[in-house]
């Protein structure tokens, strides 16, 4: 009984384990495949897109589901990524600037502007996952993916985290990048904000409940 469980539970481990590195690879070849700058979204699209399906039980075959992900998504998901790289490379040359000069006033931009790059960092984190969730329009997810990062400061420092320790690892260990890294990145961050997604969404239900139940009484009394 013990070693069956064991045997089940090694065998998601590293089943999970060769799906990360694969998720890995597709993400850096789909993203070359669109030059880089406008490979990246896309294939962060598709990316979180086929996490979600496995956190939800779906088996679809990884290249298969990336790639229709992929080119199904392609303009919409660089219509929402490129404004976020752009901003993120705006503040990286800001901080180089600042950070490198003498005095209060820029010291004082330099602090301002790693904290907006670390509120930049905790939204984008739920930037993807959301959109491979909600259907919303699209200005509305970078909208909103900053609500929940606010709201949600548990989530959204675990995901902080996250991102740090896999930037850590990868730094320590450089030959993680292209098999591991940013698949364990994108599994890591999209299961957690599914986790999140779906709490949040069952305590606004909820919430919703008594407020339908009082106007339900209101309205048959009248």
């Amino acid at each position: 009984m013990l070693s069956g469980t064991f045997s089940a539970r090694a065998y998601s481990f590293f089943d999970t384990l060769v799906w990360v590195a694969g998720l890995n690879l597709l993400w850096i070849a789909f993203t070359l495949f669109g030059f880089g700058v406008f490979g990246a979204g896309p294939a962060t699209a598709a990316a979180q897109i086929v996490v979600r399906k496995r956190a939800s039980g779906s088996a679809a075959p990884l290249l298969r589901g990336f790639a229709s992900a992929y080119f199904r998504n392609f303009f919409r998901a660089n219509i929402l990524a490129l404004p976020v790289m752009a901003v993120a490379v705006a503040l990286v040359l800001n901080w180089n600037y600042f950070s490198t000069s003498h005095g209060i006033f820029p010291q004082f931009m330099a602090v301002g502007i790693f904290i907006a790059a670390i509120f930049l960092a905790g939204a984008v984190c739920y930037v993807f996952p959301m959109y491979a969730r909600y259907e919303l329009p699209l200005p509305q997810y970078l909208l909103m993916s900053s609500r929940f990062a606010v709201r949600h400061l548990a989530g959204t420092v675990i995901l902080l985290f996250v991102s740090a320790s896999v930037v850590y690892a990868s730094s320590c260990l450089p030959g993680l990048i292209p098999f591991f890294s940013i698949g364990a990145w994108l599994y890591l961050t999209g299961w957690l904000c599914d986790r999140f997604f779906t709490a949040n969404d069952e305590s606004v239900s909820a919430a919703a409940e008594p407020a339908a139940r009082t106007a339900l009484q209101g309205a048959s009394t009248a």
